[in-house]
């Protein structure tokens, strides 16, 4: 049986593979501009999912004027398929303060459904960011 297990970043080490997993799966297999995936990257709380100690995921979670927005969850494709994905969301919404008034996200359309188990709803129009269409999910 395999082992996943997502940590909060602590090192530069466990960052530059969030980075690379980011890289590998916006960047170069879904082709948004590099220059959009890195930012606010130090008012960001980053988590990397493990399998079997080895990266296979991350994300992030940063306090904006709006509330507390989840982004850039990436998973390797090999992993996908093995519930990594709601590993970290799951890990994210844990960490989350508890006086938090408002979570919110925007979501690939294709992992709507991924957000839904944990209680989004979508809110408003499909819309477009980085080359992607997305949805504006908001936890209810």
């Amino acid at each position: 049986m395999e082992l996943l297990q997502v940590n909060k970043i602590r090192t530069q080490e466990e960052l530059e593979s969030a980075f690379a997993i980011r890289k590998q799966v916006f960047v170069e297999e879904q082709g948004c501009p590099p220059e959009l995936e890195w930012e606010n990257e130090d008012v960001s709380h980053h988590f990397l999912a493990l399998m079997d100690n080895h990266p296979c995921g991350a994300c992030r979670w940063r306090k904006t004027e709006n509330g507390y927005k989840l982004e850039r969850f990436a998973v390797l494709k090999e992993y996908r398929g093995k519930r990594v994905g709601q590993a970290l969301v799951a890990a994210v919404l844990a960490d989350i303060p508890d006086s938090a008034n408002a979570i919110y996200l925007n979501a690939q359309v294709e992992a709507v459904s991924l957000y839904a188990k944990f209680g989004f709803a979508v809110e408003g129009e499909q819309f477009e960011e980085a080359g992607i269409q997305h949805l504006r999910m908001v936890k209810k």
